[in-house]
């Protein structure tokens, strides 16, 4: 396979990979302030809490897979998006300090301060990684030098901002499905309502998002014509979007839980053909544009990560998969808990 290919594919897996499985814990958070009293949101925060840092590990994973591939793209992206970047990173530490802090003191005030920390934290930066997908949906200024030369309020227009509230929608929907599997009695009856109304929330801005997608940016499906068998990801998108309401119907959460995976790969999948085979796209000229060839680094780099990456993967699935079987089940509160 060629390289350049190779690890633009690479680069898709680990964010379908960040996206499912921290995914769901961003959700968590956006739903955090629902619970009622200390003891729900002890159980929120419970759920999440022996995997929500290894999760991360997989957007760290692909900002480095980014700097070592696609040196130019990342350079660009990095530097033209540093405010950007900023408010990410401010919003995702603040979220691990919202969870390790809470419990370090009984006062109430204490505890609802950083809960909504934690709930805004997880919001924004959700939000923040769909204003990114959106601009680069739009494309972004990039002159011939491979800068950026925009400003940070030109990132916040309509499209990208409908995309980041989608991005939100669509976790809400994928961390209540993962609480109803995590919780049980009168608090899983409440989520299970939850359930609801995010999928309905996420159908609505799913229609609104794909119908301003069409309309505003027909080049999005632009490679679908060279890559006919794409058409097949969007038939499977949208029956699993379609089988997420029937199953939390049928009370079988665990298949409305794969179906949310399902639709999350789906449209990282959709969202990389779309793109491919540019990183970074140049709103100012076409020909300015970042891609998988002009950003890349050199053969020999490409073809040494190659081999690290299939030494390296099966222990990274391999501790994923330890991890997450051993923290299976209901969540129980005990002494060491948050």
């Amino acid at each position: 396979m060629d390289l350049n290919i190779f690890w633009f594919a690479v680069l898709g897996i680990l964010l379908a990979g960040y996206a499912i499985l921290d995914g769901f814990d961003l959700g968590v958070g956006i739903l955090h302030l629902l619970a009622r009293g200390d003891s729900e949101r002890r159980v929120f925060l419970n759920s999440i809490g022996p995997l929500w840092d290894g999760n991360e590990v997989w957007l760290v994973t692909f900002g480095g897979a980014l700097f070592a591939a696609f040196p130019h793209a990342y350079a660009t992206v990095f530097s033209g998006f540093y405010l950007a970047f900023m408010l990410l990173l401010f919003a995702l530490i603040f979220r691990a300090v919202s969870l390790e802090f809470r419990s370090k003191m009984e006062s109430p005030q204490w505890r609802s301060a950083w809960d909504t920390a934690f709930f805004v934290s997880s919001a924004v930066a959700t939000l923040l990684f769909g204003v990114a997908i959106g601009n680069s949906i739009r494309g972004i200024p990039i002159g011939p030098d491979k800068e950026f030369a925009g400003t940070f309020l030109g990132l916040l227009r309509p499209y990208p901002i409908l995309v980041g509230i989608f991005a939100v929608s669509l976790f809400a929907m994928h961390g209540s499905i993962y609480l109803y599997l995590k919780t049980e009695g009168d608090l899983q009856k409440r989520v299970r309502g939850w359930m609801w109304h995010a999928f309905g929330i996420f159908l609505v801005l799913y229609l609104l998002t794909t119908i301003f997608t069409l309309a505003a940016h027909p080049e999005a499906i632009a490679n679908f014509r060279n890559i006919p068998w794409a058409w097949i990801v969007v038939v499977l998108n949208v029956l699993a979007i379609a089988n997420i309401p029937r199953a939390i119907y049928m009370e079988r959460a665990g298949y409305a839980f794969l179906s949310s995976a399902a639709t999350i790969a789906a449209l990282v999948f959709l969202f990389g053909v779309g793109l491919f085979p540019n990183l970074v796209v140049s709103s100012l000229r076409p020909e300015w544009s970042l891609d998988i060839y002009n950003a890349a680094s050199s053969q020999k780099t490409l073809s040494i990560m190659r081999i690290i990456a299939f030494i390296g993967m099966p222990f990274v699935l391999a501790y994923t998969t330890v991890i997450y079987w051993v923290f299976r089940g209901k969540v129980e509160i005990g002494k060491f808990s948050y």
